[in-house]
């Protein structure tokens, strides 16, 4: 009987033991197939099915998640915490990445950070903030009110009045500011749009004083940003009603305000667009849209759309290196760094 026993246990064992070997040579050969995949970063990277199949690749360790918190190289000068507007007792401050050594004023990129206008603070893209000063652009990024601190239009009021100061006291930090682009992800990128479809304009402002510098720029990168806040996905949402301080069905005029949709024009700067194709967030519809109407205005207009990627998707690491390598080469015609 022991032998019996033993006899099974061994078998149970060796049978474990194989189909944990591979188990192990399938997952190396799947994750060396994966690196070949994703090797090429002028490509889109592998997408996925759904959110569920993309967190068992991360969790298998096919898709690692980006730094959100690297080190500044000694080769980029930080400005930090420099305050360029203060409003009901805030303190809105910004910082700003410049490389090392410059002579001569560069390009700007200006980041906005998102978080449906209720989290979120300017260093969340610090990767994107340090990568592209390794490049040679000054890169910014801003503070912005909060919906919790005060609700539309105050946070694209403070994205202009930002905008504005930069360009104010760009000589002081080498920044040309006849050249600059506006980056915004999610609710960032509805705030960087509105910003620069209004350029020129009397909207969205009054909180900048008397200044009358223009928010204008040279180009535009949106991030699956919202476009139209007054479809059924948007008026439905209770962050957008949050943020907008109402329903639809209360305050109409102000959904439409708050889309920018409704500035659309032939004056919008160059534009590049990125979206994931599962987008729950942000349905793929409205940069499809933004895309097709842009088109037709005559604006200069790129759109890349990442199938099978998410909201949120610049958080792995393959469609960070390759939506880095598309702006890239945006800005390479729109804002070109003369070195």
């Amino acid at each position: 009987m022991k032998h019996t026993m033993k006899s099974v246990i061994s078998k149970i064992f060796r049978y474990i033991l194989k189909i944990t070997v591979v188990l192990a040579v399938l997952w190396v050969v799947l994750f060396a197939l994966h690196k070949w995949r994703n090797s090429d970063i002028t490509k889109p990277p592998f997408g996925y099915p759904s959110e569920k199949f993309l967190f068992a690749a991360h969790y298998l360790g096919f898709e690692p998640l980006v730094n959100l918190e690297p080190d500044v190289p000694p080769e980029i000068k930080e400005f930090k915490n420099i305050v360029y507007k203060e409003v009901d007792s805030l303190q809105l401050a910004l910082d700003i990445y410049q490389p090392a050594g410059i002579t001569a004023p560069r390009p700007a990129i200006i980041f906005v950070h998102g978080g449906s206008w209720n989290w979120g603070h300017r260093s969340d893209y610090l990767v994107y903030l340090i990568d592209f000063a390794k490049r040679g652009w000054v890169t910014a990024t801003v503070t912005y009110r909060l919906r919790k601190q005060a609700q539309f239009p105050a946070a694209v009021e403070d994205v202009k009045c930002a905008v504005k100061w930069i360009k104010n006291h760009a000589a002081e930090y080498k920044i040309d500011p006849d050249n600059i682009a506006l980056v915004g992800g999610s609710a960032g990128a509805h705030l960087v749009m509105l910003t620069a479809f209004t350029a020129g304009k009397e909207y969205f402002s009054t909180d900048c004083g008397d200044d009358t510098t223009t928010t204008a720029v040279k180009a535009l990168v949106d991030i699956y940003g919202p476009v139209d806040l007054t479809v059924d996905y948007a008026v439905s949402n209770k962050n957008v009603q949050k943020f907008l301080g109402g329903t639809y069905e209360d305050i109409p005029d102000v959904y439409t305000a708050a889309s920018p949709q409704t500035y659309l024009s032939k004056n919008i700067p160059p534009t590049l667009i990125l979206h994931g194709s599962i987008d729950k967030l942000v349905p793929i519809q409205q940069s499809e849209s933004l895309f097709a109407q842009l088109q037709m205005l005559g604006v200069t207009v790129a759109y890349y759309p990442l199938s099978g990627w998410p909201h949120a998707m610049d958080i792995a690491q393959n469609p960070n290196r390759y939506m880095q390598y598309v702006m890239t080469e945006f800005f390479k015609k729109t804002i070109p760094v003369e070195q």
